[in-house]
């Protein structure tokens, strides 16, 4: 069975992971719905636009199976158990904000897309989904705890970003603000608590300097990943940054245009930039 997740070791203090662009729609989906649509789900070509890390000495991590599949950005306790055939044999999710993305459809396994199709015509099995568990999720949180721990071990600090990509509206089922027109990026620290908040607000002031518009913990904080990872009072920060697609690609089509290389060549400038940035000297 192949491996799920990628996961290149980094030199520097520097990690970035894509849990969203996989495109690898595993045998056992069994799901109902038109493959175009779940395609919608994938943050697509976010692996494309930070292809350069490697190269960097920067850490990456990538999910290769779809969000739609299973949603690594989640808490193995976020479960929709009207989905379940069976009882849930761990905890679940009691969290109120949590729950409200449960109900929406888009919790560890999406019980519908971003419009509100149904991806299932059918209950899954408790089995089956720790089975997803088992291949998906903790590699991923594996790769990303021990990316983290390496940079932290080497350099006194880590700067992890989170990379996603968003669609230019909200769907009906995207978020609780269906029909935002999103600014060209959100950065998420959930409120200051996974990042130093001058961290948050100098990549913010990056972005803007370049011509971006930017919002900063709205429509999206950050979920799972960057609050497990970000503890900032120990110098490690977690940073969830969204990129509106329609600065790369036709969201109808999914191909990149024209925007594509420009936007990639700034966000290297964006990864040098952080390389060389100590939050620690950050007032």
């Amino acid at each position: 069975m192949r491996s799920e997740v990628v996961y290149l070791p980094g030199t520097t203090p520097l990690v970035l992971d894509s849990p969203h662009s996989g495109t690898g729609y595993p045998d056992d989906f069994g799901h109902c719905c038109d493959p175009a649509v779940l395609r919608r789900a994938e943050d697509t070509h976010v692996e494309a636009l930070y292809d350069f890390a490697p190269q960097l000495g920067v850490a990456w991590i990538e999910a290769l199976f779809p969000r739609s599949y299973l949603d690594v950005n989640r808490d193995v306790g976020e479960l929709d158990v009207e989905l379940l055939d069976g009882s849930w044999p761990g905890e679940l999710a009691t969290d109120p904000v949590v729950l409200s993305k449960v109900r929406l459809g888009k919790g560890l396994v999406w019980r519908c897309t971003d419009d509100g199709q149904p991806i299932y015509d059918r209950r899954l099995s408790v089995a089956e989904v720790q089975a997803r568990i088992d291949r998906c999720w903790t590699p991923y949180y594996a790769a990303v705890q021990a990316a983290i721990d390496a940079a932290h071990a080497r350099h006194g600090y880590s700067i992890h970003i989170n990379c996603h990509s968003m669609p230019a509206v909200a769907a009906s089922h995207a978020t609780e603000f269906p029909g935002m027109e999103h600014d060209d990026f959100v950065v998420g620290d959930r409120d200051g608590s996974t990042a130093s908040a001058a961290l948050s607000r100098w990549l913010c002031e990056w972005l803007r300097g370049r011509g971006y518009s930017v919002s900063y913990n709205h429509p999206y904080k950050g979920v799972e990943l960057v609050r497990r990872f970000g503890l900032p009072a120990d110098n490690r920060h977690s940073i969830q940054l969204e990129i509106n697609r329609r600065l790369y690609m036709d969201e109808r089509t999914l191909q990149r245009h024209a925007g594509f290389e420009p936007l990639r060549a700034q966000l290297r400038e964006l990864v040098q930039a952080l390389l060389v940035l100590d939050p620690r000297g950050l007032g």
